[in-house]
Protein backbone atom coordinates (compact mmCIF):
# COMPACT_ATOMS: atom_id res chain seq x y z
CA UNK A 1 0.00 0.00 0.00
CA UNK A 2 1.31 3.44 -1.28
CA UNK A 3 2.13 5.71 1.86
CA UNK A 4 2.51 9.31 1.39
CA UNK A 5 4.34 11.42 4.16
CA UNK A 6 1.94 14.50 5.29
CA UNK A 7 4.16 17.39 5.63
CA UNK A 8 4.13 18.78 9.69
CA UNK A 9 3.68 22.55 8.22
CA UNK A 10 0.68 23.92 10.18
CA UNK A 11 -1.78 26.11 7.85
CA UNK A 12 -3.85 28.22 10.10
CA UNK A 13 -7.03 27.83 8.82
CA UNK A 14 -5.51 27.90 5.12
CA UNK A 15 -5.17 31.69 5.49
CA UNK A 16 -1.63 32.08 4.78
CA UNK A 17 -1.13 34.18 1.76
CA UNK A 18 -0.81 32.92 -1.43
CA UNK A 19 2.73 32.90 -2.85
CA UNK A 20 2.02 34.51 -6.50
CA UNK A 21 5.23 35.69 -8.32
CA UNK A 22 5.24 37.81 -11.42
CA UNK A 23 6.77 35.82 -14.30
CA UNK A 24 8.68 38.11 -15.53
CA UNK A 25 10.19 39.01 -12.38
CA UNK A 26 10.56 35.13 -11.82
CA UNK A 27 12.01 33.68 -14.83
CA UNK A 28 14.79 36.85 -14.69
CA UNK A 29 15.85 35.29 -11.04
CA UNK A 30 16.89 31.43 -12.32
CA UNK A 31 17.06 30.54 -15.87
CA UNK A 32 18.86 27.36 -15.59
CA UNK A 33 16.52 24.89 -17.85
CA UNK A 34 15.55 21.46 -17.03
CA UNK A 35 15.70 19.57 -20.22
CA UNK A 36 13.71 16.30 -20.64
CA UNK A 37 14.75 13.65 -23.23
CA UNK A 38 11.56 11.92 -24.81
CA UNK A 39 13.36 8.90 -25.12
CA UNK A 40 14.07 8.90 -21.28
CA UNK A 41 11.81 11.40 -19.97
CA UNK A 42 12.53 12.42 -15.93
CA UNK A 43 11.65 15.10 -13.98
CA UNK A 44 13.58 14.94 -10.39
CA UNK A 45 12.79 16.69 -7.10
CA UNK A 46 16.49 16.94 -6.86
CA UNK A 47 16.19 19.70 -9.30
CA UNK A 48 14.13 21.76 -7.26
CA UNK A 49 15.86 23.31 -4.02
CA UNK A 50 13.23 23.03 -0.62
CA UNK A 51 12.27 26.35 -0.52
CA UNK A 52 10.54 25.91 -4.11
CA UNK A 53 8.80 23.08 -2.78
CA UNK A 54 6.29 25.04 -0.83
CA UNK A 55 4.59 22.94 1.48
CA UNK A 56 3.18 20.70 -0.60
CA UNK A 57 4.09 17.10 0.60
CA UNK A 58 7.18 15.68 -0.94
CA UNK A 59 5.47 11.76 -2.00
CA UNK A 60 2.77 13.97 -3.68
CA UNK A 61 5.14 15.79 -5.16
CA UNK A 62 7.45 12.67 -6.54
CA UNK A 63 4.18 11.45 -7.85
CA UNK A 64 3.35 14.19 -10.05
CA UNK A 65 6.90 14.69 -11.58
CA UNK A 66 6.48 10.77 -11.97
CA UNK A 67 3.31 10.91 -13.94
CA UNK A 68 4.96 14.02 -15.87
CA UNK A 69 7.41 11.79 -17.08
CA UNK A 70 5.60 9.20 -18.29
CA UNK A 71 3.47 11.39 -19.98
CA UNK A 72 6.47 12.81 -22.05
CA UNK A 73 8.13 9.39 -21.89
CA UNK A 74 5.21 7.98 -24.13
CA UNK A 75 4.51 10.56 -26.61
CA UNK A 76 1.05 11.56 -24.65
CA UNK A 77 2.39 15.58 -24.23
CA UNK A 78 5.30 17.66 -25.25
CA UNK A 79 7.54 18.97 -23.07
CA UNK A 80 5.65 21.13 -20.81
CA UNK A 81 6.35 24.18 -18.76
CA UNK A 82 4.51 24.20 -16.20
CA UNK A 83 3.05 21.23 -13.99
CA UNK A 84 0.34 22.06 -11.16
CA UNK A 85 -0.45 19.95 -8.72
CA UNK A 86 -3.94 19.43 -6.70
CA UNK A 87 -3.21 17.51 -3.40
CA UNK A 88 -7.30 16.85 -2.61
CA UNK A 89 -6.15 14.58 0.25
CA UNK A 90 -6.15 18.43 1.94
CA UNK A 91 -9.46 20.12 3.28
CA UNK A 92 -10.41 23.39 1.03
CA UNK A 93 -9.64 25.48 3.83
CA UNK A 94 -5.87 24.95 3.10
CA UNK A 95 -3.54 26.01 0.22
CA UNK A 96 -3.45 22.87 -1.51
CA UNK A 97 -2.81 23.98 -5.16
CA UNK A 98 1.01 24.03 -6.64
CA UNK A 99 2.12 25.77 -9.86
CA UNK A 100 5.88 24.95 -10.61
CA UNK A 101 7.72 25.89 -13.85
CA UNK A 102 9.61 22.88 -14.76
CA UNK A 103 12.24 24.67 -16.62
CA UNK A 104 13.62 27.40 -14.29
CA UNK A 105 12.50 24.95 -11.18
CA UNK A 106 10.26 27.54 -9.50
CA UNK A 107 7.36 27.42 -7.35
CA UNK A 108 5.20 29.88 -9.10
CA UNK A 109 1.94 29.57 -7.29
CA UNK A 110 0.24 28.16 -4.14
CA UNK A 111 -3.40 28.83 -3.45
CA UNK A 112 -6.65 27.34 -2.53
CA UNK A 113 -8.63 25.12 -4.94
CA UNK A 114 -12.23 24.12 -4.65
CA UNK A 115 -13.71 21.00 -5.16
CA UNK A 116 -16.96 19.44 -6.57
CA UNK A 117 -20.23 19.73 -4.98
CA UNK A 118 -21.11 15.93 -5.19
CA UNK A 119 -17.26 15.15 -4.02
CA UNK A 120 -17.69 16.63 -0.48
CA UNK A 121 -18.07 19.55 1.90
CA UNK A 122 -14.47 20.32 3.40
CA UNK A 123 -12.97 17.34 2.60
CA UNK A 124 -13.11 15.79 -0.47
CA UNK A 125 -14.54 11.82 -0.37
CA UNK A 126 -15.79 10.99 -3.34
CA UNK A 127 -14.29 11.54 -7.30
CA UNK A 128 -16.14 10.72 -10.77
CA UNK A 129 -15.54 10.79 -14.54
CA UNK A 130 -19.34 10.79 -15.00
CA UNK A 131 -21.07 13.81 -16.63
CA UNK A 132 -23.88 15.36 -14.10
CA UNK A 133 -22.12 14.08 -11.34
CA UNK A 134 -20.64 17.84 -10.01
CA UNK A 135 -17.64 15.16 -8.69
CA UNK A 136 -14.27 16.30 -9.15
CA UNK A 137 -12.00 13.89 -11.45
CA UNK A 138 -8.36 12.86 -10.43
CA UNK A 139 -5.47 12.08 -12.82
CA UNK A 140 -3.29 13.34 -14.98
CA UNK A 141 -4.43 16.49 -17.46
CA UNK A 142 -3.08 18.34 -19.93
CA UNK A 143 -4.22 22.63 -20.53
CA UNK A 144 -5.94 23.38 -23.74
CA UNK A 145 -7.03 27.19 -24.86
CA UNK A 146 -9.05 29.63 -23.00
CA UNK A 147 -12.27 31.32 -23.39
CA UNK A 148 -14.68 33.39 -21.51
CA UNK A 149 -18.06 31.69 -20.28
CA UNK A 150 -19.98 32.03 -17.57
CA UNK A 151 -17.86 31.39 -15.16
CA UNK A 152 -15.39 34.43 -16.60
CA UNK A 153 -11.94 33.91 -17.67
CA UNK A 154 -11.55 30.12 -17.98
CA UNK A 155 -9.11 26.98 -19.01
CA UNK A 156 -10.43 24.00 -20.41
CA UNK A 157 -8.68 20.91 -19.43
CA UNK A 158 -8.18 17.18 -21.60
CA UNK A 159 -7.90 14.26 -18.82
CA UNK A 160 -5.32 11.93 -20.04
CA UNK A 161 -6.59 8.93 -17.75
CA UNK A 162 -8.85 6.85 -19.25
CA UNK A 163 -11.81 5.92 -17.70
CA UNK A 164 -10.39 8.38 -14.96
CA UNK A 165 -11.24 11.68 -16.29
CA UNK A 166 -11.01 11.60 -19.64
CA UNK A 167 -14.73 12.37 -19.86
CA UNK A 168 -13.12 16.36 -18.70
CA UNK A 169 -14.30 18.27 -21.84
CA UNK A 170 -17.66 16.56 -22.40
CA UNK A 171 -18.00 17.16 -18.46
CA UNK A 172 -17.04 21.10 -19.09
CA UNK A 173 -14.06 20.62 -16.45
CA UNK A 174 -12.10 23.76 -16.55
CA UNK A 175 -10.10 25.54 -14.50
CA UNK A 176 -11.63 28.92 -13.62
CA UNK A 177 -12.02 31.82 -10.75
CA UNK A 178 -14.67 32.20 -7.86
CA UNK A 179 -15.64 34.58 -5.30
CA UNK A 180 -15.95 30.91 -3.04
CA UNK A 181 -12.83 30.70 -2.98
CA UNK A 182 -10.84 32.89 -0.83
CA UNK A 183 -10.11 33.15 2.60
CA UNK A 184 -12.94 35.36 3.75
CA UNK A 185 -15.27 32.13 2.35
CA UNK A 186 -13.31 30.18 4.83
CA UNK A 187 -13.31 32.01 7.41
CA UNK A 188 -17.04 32.66 7.18
CA UNK A 189 -17.84 29.24 6.20
CA UNK A 190 -15.01 27.24 7.43
CA UNK A 191 -14.57 25.96 4.06
CA UNK A 192 -14.29 26.83 0.25
CA UNK A 193 -17.60 26.83 -1.60
CA UNK A 194 -17.25 24.23 -4.35
CA UNK A 195 -18.03 23.85 -7.80
CA UNK A 196 -19.58 21.53 -10.56
CA UNK A 197 -16.42 19.43 -10.55
CA UNK A 198 -13.70 22.08 -11.59
CA UNK A 199 -11.09 23.25 -9.99
CA UNK A 200 -12.00 26.76 -8.83
CA UNK A 201 -9.44 29.03 -7.75
CA UNK A 202 -9.42 32.29 -6.33
CA UNK A 203 -10.48 35.32 -8.62
CA UNK A 204 -7.87 37.81 -7.73
CA UNK A 205 -5.19 35.15 -9.18
CA UNK A 206 -7.55 33.23 -11.83
CA UNK A 207 -6.39 35.09 -14.98
CA UNK A 208 -2.85 35.14 -14.37
CA UNK A 209 -2.55 31.72 -13.06
CA UNK A 210 -4.46 30.65 -16.23
CA UNK A 211 -1.97 32.34 -18.51
CA UNK A 212 1.06 30.92 -16.91
CA UNK A 213 -0.44 27.06 -17.45
CA UNK A 214 -2.40 27.34 -20.30
CA UNK A 215 -1.53 25.51 -23.14
CA UNK A 216 -0.13 22.65 -23.00
CA UNK A 217 0.61 22.07 -18.94
CA UNK A 218 0.42 19.47 -17.26
CA UNK A 219 -2.52 19.19 -14.20
CA UNK A 220 -1.84 16.38 -11.75
CA UNK A 221 -5.42 15.62 -9.01
CA UNK A 222 -3.87 13.84 -6.12
CA UNK A 223 -6.05 11.53 -3.73
CA UNK A 224 -5.09 8.53 -1.89
CA UNK A 225 -7.61 5.93 -3.67
CA UNK A 226 -6.08 2.63 -4.10
CA UNK A 227 -8.16 2.01 -7.14
CA UNK A 228 -6.79 5.36 -9.26
CA UNK A 229 -3.05 4.59 -7.76
CA UNK A 230 -3.42 1.09 -8.80
CA UNK A 231 -4.46 1.59 -12.24
CA UNK A 232 -3.48 4.95 -13.72
CA UNK A 233 -1.08 4.04 -16.83
CA UNK A 234 0.74 7.21 -15.50
CA UNK A 235 1.78 5.60 -12.48
CA UNK A 236 4.10 2.46 -11.01
CA UNK A 237 4.74 1.50 -14.40
CA UNK A 238 4.83 4.24 -17.32
CA UNK A 239 2.14 3.52 -19.68
CA UNK A 240 3.10 -0.17 -19.80
CA UNK A 241 -0.13 -2.01 -18.13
Amino acid sequence: MLRIGVLGLAIAAGLLAPRSIDAASSAARNTAAVTVDTATASFSRESFSSEELGTIDTGVFDLALSAASCAVKSGAVGQPRTLTVIDYSKPSSEQRLWVYDLRTRELLYQELVAHGQGTGANLAKQFSNKPDSHQTSLGLFVTDETYVGRNGYSLRLDGLDKGVNDRARERAIVMHGAPYVSPEFVKANGRLGRSHGCPAVSDAVARKLIDRVKGGGLVFAYYPDPEFLKTSKYLGGCALR
